[in-house]
């Protein structure tokens, strides 16, 4: 049973470190590439299905939903059983529903396809559970959002690489209507989620335990993790602002292409250039590991949020080349949001941080009810209006990051850089423990003799 013991990020060494990173952050990229695939997908039933743009998005309900319903069980599942035995639930219910897509492509059944999903999805956040959860306490507190940023910059990077492979060499020419790629597609990912499985089996990954993190904060004289969980409200709020989030950012990226088009962009030119949207948000979450050594991640989020807000909004509001350029900025500005929500909201919880990282994921069951929403402005009005909708989602996170700024400044004082509050915290104590020790010693060779 997990809990009872372990060790804590801090007390690594750099080969163990460095080797749990790589492990862990191989999985960002397997999902990564599992997202990138949606898009691609979506397109390619409906000309094998004949089916509504609706019934399509049937896909992204499954995936979204996924998470909203199998996150909080992979949180508790974790605080039993550990992180390890929670990748190995993931990277199984990955591989089990990856290769079903083989009878349902057999028999080529739409149904089956969106089962499967599902079973996908609720591996996939089981494995968000764990690798963001585990990557956030692999090390002080003050790089979380640092580290977390680089790892997920990956899962950027797949995401782009997966409908690129994907629509150059296997959904082209005849491919584009029968469903014998999407089998081998999907039965090579099936393998990959298998050798992964394996390869974590043998692994000596550090077990990293709630109780350790609980005692770590506690000998700083941080007292969060006395509360109940119910009380954790920098995390029952994260969980909100997360939710706000990737529902904005998965419905302003459904109708990229489509705002693009009404735009006077042919279709294959829009399609490269929400590519190159893409490629943005990635290089931007790279550029975002950089500022987060330096910059305190609740104030950098306020800024992105407000960022965020504005260029959707004038996206939403201006017309032409104007719009599109907003469009890019709004993609940069979303980078650093996801992983800093993430670690903000599951910061210093100790005894409950996989509960924690387990809500906080669940949030991203908001890209299941978004983009209908912001699909429905657009069918009554147009795709650009449309955007008004996610930036009331960018604006609740907004609200968030704000809260955490104005609330650590009435604790600890307001500060611009990046701060390790448990090493503060310690070296306080120190200083407090000196400072009575000093009044208990005789300050003078007088005071000696009266003694």
């Amino acid at each position: 049973m997990a809990g009872t013991t372990g060790t804590t990020g801090t007390q690594l060494s750099t080969a163990r470190w460095v080797y749990a990173f790589a492990l862990i952050t191989s999985l960002f990229f397997t999902w990564g590439f599992a997202y990138g695939l949606l898009d691609v997908l979506n397109a390619h039933f409906r000309d094998i299905f004949h089916i509504s743009r609706t019934k399509s998005t049937l896909l992204q309900v499954a995936y979204f939903g996924a998470y909203l319903v199998f996150a909080p069980w992979a949180g508790a599942f974790m605080t039993r059983w550990g992180y390890k035995n929670g990748i190995h639930l993931g990277l199984g219910l990955y591989s089990l529903g990856a290769i079903f897509y083989w009878p349902s492509a057999r028999y080529a059944t739409y149904g089956g396809f969106v089962g499967c999903t599902f079973v996908i999805g609720c591996g996939l956040a089981a494995l968000e559970v764990a690798a963001n959860s585990y990557i956030a306490v692999l090390g002080s507190p003050k790089y979380a959002a640092a580290r977390l940023n680089f790892s997920q910059g990956f899962q950027g990077v797949a995401s782009f690489a997966g409908p690129m492979i994907a629509s150059t060499y296997f959904f082209r020419g005849k491919n584009a209507y029968t469903l014998d790629t999407v089998q081998w597609v999907y039965l090579a990912v099936a393998g990959l989620g298998f050798v992964l499985n394996v390869l974590f089996y043998f692994c000596d990954l550090p077990d990293i335990t709630d109780q350790a993190l609980s005692e770590e904060i506690q000998q700083a004289g941080i007292s969060e993790t006395k509360e109940p969980f119910w009380k954790q409200y920098r995390c029952i709020f994260g969980f909100v602002a997360q939710t706000a989030y990737v529902g904005a950012q998965v419905g302003v990226a459904s109708l990229a292409v489509i705002y693009l088009e009404e735009s006077g962009i042919n279709s294959s030119k829009a399609s490269l250039m929400f590519s190159f949207c893409q490629i943005t948000f990635t290089i931007a979450r790279f550029i975002g590991v950089v500022i987060l050594r330096f910059i305190d991640p609740a104030l950098l989020l306020s800024l992105y949020a407000l960022g965020c807000s504005i260029s959707c909004l004038c996206v939403a509001l201006v017309q032409g080349t104007g719009g599109i350029v907003f469009l890019y900025i709004l993609f940069y500005f979303e980078s650093i949001c996801y992983p800093c929500i993430f670690t903000l909201g599951t910061k210093n919880l100790g005894i409950y941080t996989k509960r924690g990282s387990g809500l906080i994921v669940m949030g991203v069951g908001g890209g299941a009810w978004f983009p209908p929403a912001q699909a429905s402005l657009g069918d009554r009005s147009n795709t650009r209006r449309s955007y008004l909708v996610p930036v009331a989602g960018y604006l609740a996170m907004l609200i968030y990051a704000v809260g955490l700024v104005v609330s650590q400044a009435k604790k600890d004082g307001f500060h611009i850089r990046n701060v390790d509050e448990l090493q503060t915290k310690n070296d306080d104590g120190v200083m407090g423990i000196e400072d009575r020790d000093s009044q208990d010693k005789p300050s003078s060779q007088e005071d000696v003799k009266k003694a």
